[in-house]
């Protein structure tokens, strides 16, 4: 085969041809044309001295001339917006302060520093039903105001006591869990300065009487605005009923050191399965919310499930107790 002819050689000047023309394809040199452009004094980039496309353009742009700035006018400054007014009756500026506010952070410090679980059981309470019925006419509790909370309370308790696991903090200075080997049984009382959480002192060691007593002082002070500072403090388990506002159950936060707390949801009447047989029980849903650091899973349904089985069955009032 004919060997291929040899590339033409530079003559003096990169990039161009021995008959004295720059070095470029067809396509180029029209570009070139177009835009005004001496190829000859264009510097080529390209390879063998070759005069490239961008060439072109880079030495259109280099000698563009440059069209004299028009003067700016002047213009006026923005006029800053009017800040919105509110309509009056149409909002309401409460301050943050007192109870709400101690409440507000004491909850958002709980809730991103203690990893929370939550767990539900849906329970027949029929039988709890009827023990209040009873001990309002035993000439025993006369004067003593019974509730289905103070069973519920009563059943916290003994599962507390048949886990005592449950009843522990978390201290992050020294990173040690504290096992409390006494109740402080917290009660979140809704008051015209907001939630606040007064406790039972040493509820553990109190009889079904005692701690009925104790729960109608507790929360009669509260929504007298009388709960002390110190009764706010030292909790250790809490109890939320949110079944006086009509509501089934929920997720509650944890009250800051404590480890575990319960919500009582609203007892209804509803067909169950009872013994083989559909009929109208009473039925309420507990959710017991806990701290993932100092209990799992099993301790947490462990615990769950014996409250709903005190409250299914309060005889075991008298033999778990």
């Amino acid at each position: 085969a004919p060997a291929a002819p040899a590339a033409p050689e530079l003559n003096g000047k990169a990039g161009v041809a021995p008959e004295g023309r720059p070095l470029a394809k067809p396509p180029v040199r029209k570009l070139a044309r177009d835009l005004g452009v001496d190829l000859a004094a264009v510097t080529p980039t390209g390879p063998d001295g070759v005069v490239t496309r961008e060439d072109v353009h880079a030495a259109a742009t280099a000698t563009a001339p440059v069209a004299p700035e028009a003067p700016l006018a002047p213009t006026p400054a923005p006029e800053p917006e009017p800040a919105a007014e509110a309509v009056p009756g149409r909002e309401t500026r409460i301050p943050v302060k007192g109870v709400r506010k101690a409440t507000a952070q004491a909850m958002v410090t709980s809730a991103f520093t203690a990893p929370h679980v939550t767990e539900f059981v849906t329970v027949d309470v029929t039988r709890t039903m009827k023990l209040v019925r009873e001990l309002k006419q035993d000439p025993d509790m006369a004067g003593v105001r019974i509730n289905p909370l103070v069973i519920v309370a009563k059943a916290f308790l003994i599962a507390i006591r048949r886990h005592p696991e449950v009843n522990s903090a978390w201290d992050e200075e020294r990173q040690e869990i504290v096992r409390k080997h006494y109740v402080n049984l917290g009660i979140a009382a809704a008051t015209p300065r907001g939630l606040i959480v007064p406790n039972i002192k040493d509820a553990q060691d109190k009889a079904l009487p005692e701690l009925a007593s104790a729960l109608s002082e507790l929360v009669a002070t509260a929504r007298e605005g009388r709960t002390s500072p110190a009764e706010m403090n030292g909790g250790t388990a809490t109890i939320t009923n949110v079944g006086v506002f009509g509501v089934d159950s929920g997720t509650p936060i944890l009250p800051p050191g404590e480890s575990a707390i319960l919500a009582f949801g609203q007892i209804r009447e509803q067909p169950w399965v009872h013994k083989g047989k559909v009929k109208p029980r009473h039925v309420t849903t507990l959710a017991l919310s806990f701290d993932h650091r100092l209990v799992d899973g099993e301790l947490g349904s462990k615990v769950l499930a014996d409250v709903a089985a005190v409250l299914e069955r309060p005889k075991r009032l008298m033999t778990w107790g």
